[in-house]
């Protein structure tokens, strides 16, 4: 418990050198907006020296919505002042990033920060994703391009030996890609291996939630060493991916225990993860009174003190983490 106290205390002070001053030395609001409104509170990402919208579209549930949904979420999320947009070759068979092809690019490209991933395990497969990718979202150059969905040590030895570091690399070389990470939310085992072998990787995208520190860790055994390295810290599965709410399956909730609403609410979930040092957190929203709801808890976020943050950690600390965090390995 000590341990835990002294962990979070120390990680959590490091979040303020993340975030974008909102006060002038005046003591003055400083408000940021584009041509399209105000923007949320910004962070920075990493080594990137990008500023991004401290919270982020999930693409994987802009695929999984008809066309009319997929355009609502758009454009609630640059309504309400999300410019961070990620997406995955691998969602719906392209069919979500083909929706930002059509919805988001030709209205929004030159004001917002667009990710997406491939799960190739070698530099053939992995750079037709990303020629795919350039393609369905029509797009120039793609502003994060991620080795998406690392799963064991082996698994990110056999990608680096297989090329796709190299390719990454290239493809940043030749514009095609503006900076390059990974992703992975099965083992925290596999992201320590990637940082052992390289360092040249910009992001990391992993679960960040509240009952984490209680099983199979990221935040306790990652976290350090991506704010070490200055890695930019891309929170996802903020809720467990449904395991929050009872599910034990992708986007789905369920009949087990909850988390949510029987021991915690959404808003103390998020500002717990925006009590940390993470850059953007990737929500995914099923339609736009969803993400609406996730924008005014960025717009209302006040930073938790260590011992709200550690009350939740134990408030939720007798669940049984392979339900509640069942893509974990």
């Amino acid at each position: 418990m000590k341990d835990r106290r002294t962990f979070l205390k120390s990680i959590a002070a490091m979040t303020s050198g993340l975030m974008i001053p909102s006060i002038d030395v005046s003591g003055n609001s400083i408000v940021r907006s584009d041509q399209w409104g105000e923007l949320l509170p910004l962070r920075m990402l990493g080594k990137t020296g990008k500023e991004v919208t401290m919270l982020g579209v999930g693409g994987a549930h802009v695929g999984r919505s008809d066309e009319r949904t997929a355009q609502e979420i758009i454009e609630k999320a640059m309504e309400g002042g999300v410019r961070f947009f990620d997406n995955a070759e691998s969602y719906q068979s392209g069919r979500a990033e083909r929706y930002y092809g059509e919805f988001l690019v030709p209205k929004y490209r030159e004001d917002v920060f667009i990710m997406t991933k491939s799960t190739g395990v070698d530099r053939k497969l992995a750079q037709s994703h990303m020629e795919g990718s350039l393609r369905r979202m029509n797009v120039d150059y793609i502003d994060l391009w991620q080795i998406h969905s690392v799963r064991t040590p082996q698994d990110v030895d056999n990608r680096i030996d297989n090329g796709l570091l190299d390719l990454a690399l290239e493809a940043k070389a030749s514009g095609k890609v503006r900076h390059i990470g990974f992703t992975g939310h099965t083992s925290y085992q596999a992201h320590l291996r990637m940082l052992e072998q390289t360092d040249v990787l910009e992001t990391c995208q992993m679960p960040i939630n509240m009952f984490d520190p209680n099983y199979k860790s990221f935040i306790r055994n990652v976290l350090p060493q991506l704010i070490e390295k200055n890695v930019g810290v891309i929170a996802m599965k903020t809720l467990s991916n449904g395991g929050f709410f009872g599910g034990t399956t992708h986007y789905q909730h369920g009949g087990e225990p909850k988390i949510i609403p029987d021991k915690a609410t959404i808003e103390e979930a998020l500002h717990f993860v925006w009590s940390l040092p993470v850059s953007v957190l990737v929500t995914g929203a099923e339609d736009a009174e969803m993400l609406q709801e996730k924008i005014d808890l960025a717009k209302s976020f006040v930073g938790m003190e260590e011992e709200q943050r550690m009350e939740l950690v134990d408030r939720v600390a007798s669940f049984d983490g392979r339900k509640v965090e069942y893509y974990k390995s």
